[in-house]
């Protein structure tokens, strides 16, 4: 019966180790460094209102973030950099055009009172204004479309105070106006509710202009009040553009201007040569690392390897599994721990060698030897995991990744060596021919 349950422990640990090699056939989401793609450098600016500190720019980040986290890019890198600056990684994005476009602009969305201007407006001087529309006024123009999205004319209009912004928003969502075309519907909080059907109460038979980073996209007159806080957004928009000015709406404006200084586009070329290298490295290194154990203890040593294979598909699947982004630090942090892995093997099996210089038969030198091996392997460990949790604790980037992947390295190396190269040695012990004979070479005593 303990015979078939090793069996059975041996058999499963061959499913798992098969499942784990089928799972990470899949793409692991790979870095900027290994796939290429954009990495920003942005820099806030002081506006007359606003001084930049450390609350405004962390604004700044998490509208950012909401603002790419909406594009679906996998695994993006957005951090601080002194007092104004933000770095933005976009690992594998197909059009950073757009991405940059989504990012830098503030989205300011406008709502104020407009009153329609006479076709002969734009010759009027500012005083003709003032006289004719009131103090403050401002003249404009509403872009006409037609059903192809495209401007055919512009009607003229003034415009007044800015009675609502988009600071109002409760949601936005994509829809489509009374044309069939790409539009924005809107709904406003219960504030921005009540500020919006008394303005719409009071006005009309009146535009109410709509603005979007200070440009007038479109001006629709009020024929009722709307008490319900939901408006249209209408403005001969392509379908991309209206899904960019949700994202935008949504994530919220950003606290102050940002400017792009440095826009670096980094190729694929470079990622696959990297990819290609590390593979290399790992396959001699995992070859050298098995052939050395292999030499040194014999048919322990074929199952230090093996353990070792399977850590390693293990260690793949739970970076996949966490949906980790793989980067070439953390390539290294996973080369890294394949040699710990075949550290705690070896103290392992000096430990069974002991047991049997001692005298011990194998089926006792086995337990006796994992057992005053595990404190060894678990101290030598834990201090390695503290590290690399400080690691991933106080660093940004790619230091994130090696500690992340070391972390998980040390853990499957902890269970590799403890759990499943215990497994193979039992059956050694059950089922050797020789069951008196030791494993190792043991000296003679003088």
């Amino acid at each position: 019966m303990k015979g078939s349950r090793k069996v059975k422990s041996i058999f499963l640990l061959i499913l798992l180790a098969a499942a784990a090699f089928i799972y990470v056939r899949f793409p692991i989401n790979l870095g900027l460094d290994l796939q290429g793609g954009t990495r920003l450098i942005l820099e806030a600016k002081e506006t007359p209102n606003i001084q930049i500190d450390q609350q405004t720019i962390l604004g700044v980040l998490s509208i950012i973030r909401n603002r790419i986290n909406s594009l679906g890019i996998s695994e993006p890198i957005i951090q601080k950099k002194g007092l104004r600056q933000i770095i933005v990684e976009l690992p594998g994005i197909k059009d950073p055009e757009r991405a940059i476009k989504l990012i830098g602009e503030t989205a300011l969305l406008e709502f104020k009172e407009g009153e329609w201007a006479p076709g002969n407006a734009d010759q009027l001087t500012p005083q003709q204004i003032e006289i004719l529309a009131g103090k403050g006024a401002v003249l404009s123009s509403v872009p006409q479309y037609d059903n192809q999205g495209k401007i055919i004319s512009e009607r003229p209009i003034f415009l007044h105070k800015t009675v609502l912004t988009g600071a109002f928003l409760k949601s936005a969502s994509p829809g489509t106006d009374q044309h069939g075309k790409p539009a924005v519907n809107i709904e406003f909080n219960a504030e921005g509710g009540k500020i919006f059907r008394d303005i719409t109460t009071t006005s009309v038979g009146k535009p109410l202009a709509i603005l979007l980073d200070g440009t007038v996209i479109s001006a629709p007159n009020i024929n009722e009040p709307i008490p319900s806080g939901r408006a249209i957004i209408s403005g001969g928009f392509s379908l991309k553009e209206m899904k960019d000015l949700v994202i935008k709406l949504k994530a919220g404006a950003l606290p102050v201007p940002v400017e792009i200084i440095s826009n670096k586009i980094v190729g694929p070329s470079l990622g696959k040569d990297s990819i290609e290298k590390s593979k290399r490295a790992a396959i001699l290194g995992l070859v050298m690392v098995c052939i050395f154990m292999a030499l040194i203890y014999r048919v322990p040593g074929v199952f230090a390897g093996i353990a070792l294979l399977i850590y390693l598909f293990f260690t793949l699947c739970i970076l996949k599994l966490f949906h980790a982004t793989l980067t070439l630090p953390g390539i290294a942090g996973l080369i890294l721990t394949m040699g710990m892995a075949v550290d705690a093997n070896v103290i392992i099996f000096e430990r069974i060698k002991e047991e049997e210089q001692a005298g011990h038969p194998l089926k006792i030198a086995i337990p006796k030897g994992f057992s005053r091996a595990f404190l060894t392997i678990l101290d030598a460990n834990i201090t390695t995991l503290i590290s690399a949790i400080v690691l991933f604790w106080l660093g940004t980037g790619t230091i994130k990744g090696f500690a992340l992947t070391l972390s998980i390295g040390i853990l499957m190396s902890m269970f590799t060596a403890i759990f499943v190269t215990r497994i193979f040695m039992d059956f050694m012990a059950a089922y050797s021919e020789n069951r008196n004979k030791p494993l190792f070479k043991v000296k003679e005593s003088t």
